[in-house]
């Protein structure tokens, strides 16, 4: 995985003007595209797409400080058919306009070409369990939240405060699959969904398929498939995010799996609110 995010770089600064065939190249290299964008997300901080805009601005800006093209010529250059929507693009990277770096030489912000390398000295210890499932349900509350990559969310906070106790303990009794118990999942996200990216966070259990889903909670169907759980303890919630961080620095690029599309399960064994013991569920197929 970590050759592949390299030549997907190398993809990135072949190709200035063109629209990336991400999904082609994910094939030519035996993985998926969704997997692909995953990881890059995860380990350089950003998405695939931000880091194409970003490349592309700092070359642009880099040419016009050097005053050797017209403005129409550095955007169809990068990809842009107009000098108005070059010019947002510029500006939302630089903070400045293309005349702006074009008169003055800048300031200019550098994005500089990324190399992912892989670290083996297994930092952050995880027990990890491949287990495969029957199809089974998702029932509980659910919001539209926006993504946080660190720290509490508050609009979770919020959806979770707002449902009665007696709304918890029904919940409970209805679970009747694994993962047991009430379960914090995050749904309807895009592979490398950019911080403030709106998700859907179900507040919920686990069913059988067969079992019927009371009218008034909402549900997510899934497919019988492989699940790889993580099982942490520690602060809360910086644990379980670094959990989540050390599985695309450490676990994936070492182990013959790949994330396949579908939600993130989190299932709380112990909670008090500062420290948690959990384990994060991640949808999985062999690579």
């Amino acid at each position: 995985m970590i050759g592949t995010l390299n030549a997907l770089v190398d993809l990135v600064e072949a190709t200035r003007s063109d629209e990336l065939d991400v999904a082609g190249f994910a094939r030519e290299h035996g993985t998926t595209e969704y997997h692909l964008r995953r990881m890059f997300s995860a380990l350089a901080g950003m998405p695939l797409s931000e880091y194409v805009r970003r490349r592309r601005m700092t070359l642009a800006g880099a040419e016009l400080a050097a005053g050797a093209s017209s403005l129409l010529d550095v955007a169809v250059r990068h990809g842009y058919g107009s000098v108005e929507a070059f010019g947002r693009a510029f500006r939302a990277v630089h903070g400045i306009g293309p005349a702006d770096a074009r008169r003055d030489g800048g300031p200019l912000r550098t994005q500089p070409t990324l190399r992912f390398r892989l670290s083996v000295e297994g930092s952050t210890p995880m027990d990890v369990t491949i287990t495969h499932r029957p199809a089974f349900v998702l029932a509980g509350h659910a919001a539209e939240v926006p993504l946080i990559h660190e720290g509490v969310n508050p609009h979770i906070q919020a959806h979770i405060a707002a449902i009665p106790p007696e709304e918890h303990a029904r919940l409970k009794a209805l679970a009747d699959a694994e993962p047991a118990g009430i379960l914090a999942i995050t749904a309807d996200i895009e592979p490398d969904a950019a911080e403030g990216t709106p998700l859907t966070y179900l507040h919920g259990v686990a069913l059988q398929d067969t079992t019927a889903v009371p009218d008034d909670l909402d549900s997510l169907r899934l497919d019988e498939g492989s699940w790889a759980v993580f099982a942490a303890r520690g602060p809360f919630p910086a644990t379980l995010q670094n959990l989540w961080a050390a599985t695309a620095t450490e676990w994936f690029p070492s182990n013959p799996w790949r994330l396949r599309p579908g939600p993130s399960i989190v299932r709380y064994l112990e909670f008090t609110g500062d420290f948690a013991s959990c384990e994060l569920w991640l949808p999985v197929e062999q690579d």
